[in-house]
């Protein structure tokens, strides 16, 4: 079961949290997201257990207990939607710029 983390101290590491979720069952993989452009956490990450019954024990256990200083929210993770992407700018079709030639 996938398990989002979220409202992550800053200072957290992968380790870290993996030792947090262990203590209620096998963990299969931990990850903190990070900022592609500074690499930087962005304070939410993902666990990821492979049975429900403990995945659920840790989510209950782990749910709005502090980590480094802040409480962690701890939810099962929906899957990813893809969301439409949209190209910078507006203008929304309207073409050219002014009208007309002046002399």
């Amino acid at each position: 079961m996938n398990i989002y983390v979220g409202n992550l101290s800053f200072s957290v590491t992968e380790t870290e949290l993996r030792e947090a979720f262990s203590a209620y069952g096998q963990v299969s993989t931990s990850s903190i997201i990070k900022d592609k452009f500074s690499g930087e956490s962005r304070g939410f990450g993902f666990v990821e257990m492979p049975t429900k019954e403990e995945a659920e024990k840790a989510i209950a256990a782990l749910n709005g207990k502090e980590l480094k200083g802040r409480t962690m929210t701890v939810n099962e993770a929906k899957p990813r939607t893809d969301r439409p992407r949209t190209s910078g700018g507006g203008g929304g079709g309207r073409g050219g710029f002014g009208g007309g030639r002046r002399f």
